[in-house]
């Protein structure tokens, strides 16, 4: 059986942190809803830090947005191996990216019901 050597401690560390940053730079390179979403991230997190007024507000302002950023790495994640795959069309590829899709789109449902109910009971 075939053993590749996996690295340990800091340089894995240093290669994952590596990784993440090619896979942001790339993602905002590549996907307009990203950096659209990167943009309205830069006014609602700092808005969400004002607004709350404790820790937990404000954790539960600003907790929703960053992960609309996640899900949308991920949606874009899916929609690169689908497309990688190939470009015909397929009932499966569209269902995937379909699902990609409706999980960035409920992300900002539940960032739209956490802002609803932390502004609403103040």
């Amino acid at each position: 059986m075939l053993r590749r050597h996996k690295l340990t401690g800091v340089q894995r560390l240093l290669t994952a942190f590596s990784s993440s940053a090619r896979g942001i730079a790339g993602t905002f390179r590549e996907e307009q809803a990203f950096r659209q979403e990167l943009a309205f991230a830069c006014v609602a997190l700092p808005l969400g830090l004002w607004l709350g007024h404790d820790g937990v507000q404000r954790a539960l302002l600003t907790a929703p947005v960053l992960l609309i950023l996640i899900v949308e790495l991920l949606n874009s994640a899916i929609e690169a191996t689908v497309d990688r795959i190939g470009l015909e069309r397929h009932a499966l590829a569209g269902l995937a990216k379909d699902a990609g899709s409706a999980a960035v789109l409920l992300s900002f449902a539940l960032l739209g019901l956490v802002w609803l109910l932390v502004l609403a009971g103040r």
